[in-house]
Order: structure tokens, then C-alpha cells, then sequence
């Protein structure tokens, strides 16, 4: 990767999107954090990324809302001179019975894991077009091509869908233009989140790091062959 790139991570105050930051850190000019809420936790990634060798800058907004997303996007693009790398981390996850959800689950589900990711990329495409190169890497999760029954996480399942949807419409509209769009899809990750109780093979589990090299090599400069993929990091969970 060009050591002079600049990446924005959102949702990077902890757990994946910081091990994402600081993984991109190693070769990036610059790592751009975002959080909500957590600035405490984006302070902190920001001083890991700089001890990784990037320089680093913290912004809060909430990208539910199409004004935050944007004003993200464009306050990446001043801090950084232009953004060559957007990485769509945000994504939480609801668990619940299918049959007790209500219209407020689906919509907080598909604003903050689809909506969310389509308002960072749509106002971060016309600068990457412009400037003939750009990354853009969208989270998934690990079941995210099975078209399956999902009765406890429907919405999410849903939304994570309709995203890589949106992931491989956008990397086909931006052919020729030096911009790829890919999705890298996490399987179960120690110290991520899942159902209360429930119990998981260590083998199974994988790590931040596994899920971030992933992330970087589709970042790089020599992944420009590569788009409208989705990179399954799910070791053989749900195989």
C-alpha cells in the first residue's frame, strides 16, 4: 500500500474497526477514526495508530443520519487533502425472537448497517472517481451469502444482505475508474459479540487480526483487480 494513502475507519473506538485502524496503520500515511459516542475509545485507537507510524485524527458523527455521514466524509476529505480508503465498519448487531420484533428494530437495523455504510460510500465516490483510485471495503458477516432462515438476528442478516448487494452494484458502476468495492465477512471473533449462552469452539473462533489482513490487502495498491468480492474470514464456521 502507498505509505502516503489516507483511510477512514468507521466505528473503530474498539474492538474490530480498531484492530482494523491500527492494521492499516503499518502502511498508510494516514488512519482517520471515527466513533459515536465512545471518543474516549477513539482517542485511544488514534494513539495506537501513531505508534503504529500513521498519523491520526478522531471524528464523532452518527452515520444513521445521512447529514452525519456526509459531514464525516467531508471532514476526512479536509483533514486529509482527499480519502482513499473508506472502510464501513459500523454494523451492530440485534438479537431477538423474529416473531417479537418491531417496525424500530428493522429501521435501527437497516440505518446503522446498511443505510449507514450507503451514505460513506455515495458521498465518497465522487472524489475517488475524480482522482482515478480508490478502496472502499464494507463489513459483512460470515453466514452473509446464505440466503437462510435467521430467527434471531433477521433484520441484521436482512440489512447485511442488502449490503453486499450495494457492495457489488457500486464496484460495477465504478469499473474502469480505478475504484474497487469489496466486503470482507467476519465468522466468530474472540471477543466479539454473540447470543447470551451460547457456546463456541475455540477452534472457531478467529481474531481482529485475521478479519484486519483481510481488510488491508484489499486497501492496497495491488488489489486493483479485485472488486465486488466478498472475502469469507470464517475459518469452516457454518460451512
Amino acid at each position: 500500500m502507498n505509505s502516503k494513502r489516507i483511510a477512514l475507519v468507521t466505528g473503530a473506538s474498539r474492538g474490530l474497526g480498531r484492530g482494523i485502524a491500527v492494521a492499516l496503520a503499518a502502511s498508510a500515511g494516514t488512519v482517520i477514526v471515527h466513533s459515536f459516542k465512545n471518543r474516549k475509545g477513539a482517542e485511544e485507537t488514534a494513539r495506537m495508530v501513531r505508534k503504529a507510524g500513521a498519523e491520526s485524527a478522531v471524528f464523532q458523527a452518527d452515520l444513521s443520519a445521512e447529514d452525519g455521514a456526509r459531514g464525516l466524509i467531508a471532514a476526512a476529505e479536509r483533514k486529509g487533502g482527499r480519502l482513499d480508503i473508506l472502510v464501513n465498519n459500523v454494523g451492530p448487531i440485534l438479537f431477538r425472537p423474529w416473531d417479537n420484533l418491531t417496525a424500530a428494530d428493522w429501521e435501527s437495523m437497516f440505518r446503522e448497517n446498511l443505510l449507514s455504510a450507503y451514505f460513506c460510500l455515495t458521498a465518497a465516490l465522487p472524489g475517488m472517481r475524480a482522482r482515478r483510485f480508490g478502496r472502499v471495503v464494507n463489513l459483512g458477516f460470515g453466514r452473509v451469502e446464505q440466503l437462510a432462515a435467521f430467527p434471531t438476528a433477521l433484520p441484521y442478516a436482512a440489512a447485511k444482505t442488502g449490503l453486499l448487494l450495494l457492495t457489488r452494484t457500486a464496484a460495477a458502476e465504478c469499473r474502469g475508474m480505478g475504484v474497487t468495492v469489496n466486503m470482507v465477512s467476519p465468522g466468530l471473533l474472540k471477543g466479539g459479540i454473540r447470543p447470551a449462552k451460547t457456546v463456541i469452539p475455540r477452534k472457531e473462533l478467529g481474531t481482529f487480526a485475521d478479519v484486519a489482513a483481510a481488510v488491508r490487502f484489499l486497501a492496497a495498491d495491488e488489489a486493483r483487480r479485485v472488486t465486488g468480492t466478498n472475502i469469507l474470514v470464517a475459518g469452516t464456521w457454518k460451512m
